[in-house]
């Protein structure tokens, strides 16, 4: 099987998006190396670093026409290709259904509060023509939760759409650190709906008592305001990989209080690497019963509050971190992937 992966994302310089194209095209090639598998985008991009033979690059447009590119430009170059199957990764596949497609719906947040995508329009509109006129042959979701909310919304066939959860990279793994502070962490992108907010809020009333720092990793999207000075409080912007091993590893507790979300593929990673989680119950499906939830400002420095002081506490929740990683791999969500791919082939023209 020829398939055509849509790689825009990777143009992006971080976030949970470029992560998942880039590690399940990988894992898709790593696992079925009889099947080609290409990267083709109107968008300039990074290739991922140590690609199997059998993941390419494709070309982007030619010409005026091809700069159209769901209407024309992508459907040409597969032709060139000779592909059998189309993957678009956000939320988007070719207008013109000549060939099996697969739409990862990566949550429904674009539909659910405006200030959460201050540039997401095209999304609310295009995604739901997609869907609904089944130009999509197969809808994948991170989660069940994302999958019934979907069907709902769009009224789709349950049969279409599966959920097909990711996994943390492999080279997340617990590493040596001794950091001078101890600190608590966040990683993801500095957004809304991210409500970075209530952790600071609760960071502040607990810094009142415990002398704990917060490191805040991740890019800052332009509608997020500019964080103040203020002691103890690190923005530490995007970091590379080794850098966020480091933080992972040495956090006293890696906290997560998103409203809402599609999975919340940090928690994995924070999980891989033995951290004790603290998180919203937004990401229950990732997390299951290895993080301790907590919702709003109070409950969130509570909890924070419990891993100042109880360190048995931490080391008990870091066992359970490690434990709960070990359900999910890449290697897994390929091959279940696969199955969709398969799915839509058979089901494409019937």
């Amino acid at each position: 099987m020829r398939v055509a992966i849509e790689a825009a994302s990777l143009g992006l310089s971080s976030g949970g998006l470029a992560r998942y194209t880039s590690e399940l095209s990988l894992a898709l090639a790593r696992c079925f190396p009889d099947d080609e598998f290409y990267l083709l985008s109107d968008q300039p991009f990074r290739m991922p670093e140590a690609s199997p033979a059998n993941l390419k690059r494709g070309g982007g447009p030619r010409n005026a026409m091809e700069r159209r590119w769901w209407l024309w430009g992508i459907a040409r170059e597969m032709s060139r290709l000779g592909v059998d199957l189309v993957h678009g990764p956000d939320f988007a596949v070719p207008y013109l259904p000549r060939r099996p497609s697969v739409l990862t719906l990566h949550d429904l947040s674009p539909w659910m509060d405006s200030r959460w995508h201050h540039a997401a329009g095209r999304v609310r509109r295009r995604t739901p023509v997609l869907l609904e006129l089944g130009i999509a042959t197969m809808i994948v979701t991170h989660s069940e939760a994302v999958r019934k909310q979907a069907i709902e919304r769009f009224r789709l066939r349950p049969d279409r759409i599966v959920a097909v959860p990711p996994a943390a990279a492999p080279w997340f793994h617990p590493v040596e650190t001794a950091p001078a502070t101890p600190y608590f962490l966040f990683v993801g992108t500095l957004e809304p709906r991210k409500n970075v907010a209530a952790l600071l809020a609760a960071w502040r009333e607990l810094r009142r008592r415990h002398p704990i720092d917060l490191v805040l990793a991740g890019r800052r999207r332009a509608d997020f305001p500019a964080l103040p000075r203020e002691p103890g409080l690190r923005v530490a912007g995007e970091v590379s990989d080794g850098e966020l091993l480091q933080l992972y590893s040495g956090a006293l507790a890696f906290v997560y209080p998103s409203l809402y979300e599609g999975f919340g593929l940090p928690v994995l990673e924070a999980m891989q690497c033995g951290a004790c989680v603290i998180a919203s119950h937004a990401v229950a499906e990732a997390a299951g019963d290895a993080a301790v939830y907590a919702d709003g400002p109070e409950e969130l420095a509570r909890a924070m509050g419990e891993a100042a002081e109880r360190p048995a506490w931490v080391a008990e929740r870091r066992a359970r971190s490690l434990h709960r990683a070990r359900a999910f791999s890449w290697e897994r969500t390929a091959r279940m992937m696969h199955q969709v791919y398969d799915e839509a082939r058979r089901r494409f023209g019937n």
